[in-house]
């Protein structure tokens, strides 16, 4: 009879450590988020954006435009001490007033320095030094699996913080301008209205995003713009107001390469961009670039879709020789273009 008290003995240690365990692993996780959300917290505030017409604030939600009592417009993170908040564009678009409120319960009016609807990223500044700011995570992607939390003012509720995983990476979504944003971090961190523009940040406490999109209906499903694209497009702001995008100055579609002609001519590419149209004194025309002309690549690096001719555009400095390879009629041409400085 001594036996099953035995078994059950060896039991209930073996469920009081398993117990404890979990207990240590939930205190760590805790101990995680309660450190981030205090070092990060203070760097995280409520922006409230007047409408253009009637100066009253208006919610930060995409495509809503619904007053809301509690003046809450969107989120923003401080980036520097020296008073630069990043957003999002949607959030402070068009607006004529943004007015923006620390956690210590610190308002400060701010003005726009710039914003890149492309990104959907925007810099606004408050005239006030010594804030707190928080780090952009500047070595390597996230990793799918780790802890992120969203600090943010969803629906005007200011401070808010929730927490997931990072749950995929390298999705993209297109802009309001139709470009294509590349390597969208996907989490699991409940969002709301009000959310957008606010920090994803990782254990460490660094920004690995800025909230940009949820789907509405769809649980534990949201994005942010990656830490990558946010370093670079802060520093364009910052330094011009807008980021600087070589620009070619044509109209184009895509189009699939003739079998017959990809085989004769060695071709790995299946299809190219086809320009359907060239701007007067555009830097295309003063490129000698025509009309029915087919590029393939830009530096070598193929453009097989219009996201790809952006994308290349995007990484090549305005004012510099662009190689362009080009299929015109059944030949293979280089064509030498200085792409312009466009939006």
């Amino acid at each position: 009879m001594a036996a099953p008290d035995l078994l059950d003995a060896e039991a209930r240690g073996a469920e009081a450590t398993t117990a404890a365990r979990d207990h240590e692993a939930l205190d760590a996780y805790s101990r995680a988020v309660v450190d981030v959300v205090e070092s990060v917290g203070p760097a995280v505030v409520s922006l409230a954006v007047g409408d253009a017409r009637s100066g009253r604030a208006r919610r930060g939600a995409r495509g809503s435009r619904e007053d809301t009592p509690q003046g809450g417009a969107g989120s923003g993170v401080l980036l520097a001490p020296d008073g630069y908040v990043l957003t999002n564009a949607h959030v402070v678009h068009g607006a004529k007033h943004v007015e923006v409120a620390l956690t210590d319960g610190r308002t400060f009016p701010a003005r726009i320095i710039g914003e890149d609807v492309s990104t959907d990223l925007a810099v606004v500044r408050v005239s006030e030094s010594g804030l707190p700011f928080a780090r952009v995570r500047d070595v390597g992607a996230p990793r799918v699996g780790q802890l992120a939390i969203a600090i943010g003012n969803p629906l005007g509720f200011q401070s808010t913080v929730s927490t997931g995983v990072v749950s995929a990476l390298g999705r993209s979504l297109r802009s309001r301008d139709g470009r294509l944003i590349e390597n969208i971090v996907q989490h699991t961190a409940p969002l709301n209205p009000g959310n957008s523009g606010g920090p994803l940040v990782d254990s460490h406490g660094a920004v690995i995003g800025i909230t940009t999109a949820i789907i509405r209906f769809a649980a534990g499903i949201g994005f942010a713009i990656p830490a990558s694209t946010v370093a670079w497009v802060f520093a364009q702001l910052l330094a011009h107001g807008r980021v600087r995008r070589s620009w070619l100055g044509i109209g184009a579609r895509p189009r699939p390469l003739d079998r017959r002609l990809r085989f004769a001519l060695g071709l790995a590419v299946e299809s190219g961009v086809e320009v359907t149209s060239v701007s007067s004194g555009s830097p295309a025309e003063k490129g000698d670039l025509r009309d029915g002309d087919q590029i393939l690549a830009i530096d070598a690096k193929p453009t097989p879709s219009i996201d790809e001719l952006h994308r290349a555009l995007a990484h090549h400095p305005p004012g510099t020789t662009a190689r362009l390879r080009v299929l015109r009629a059944t030949k293979l041409v280089d064509v030498d273009v200085v792409p312009g400085d466009g939006t």
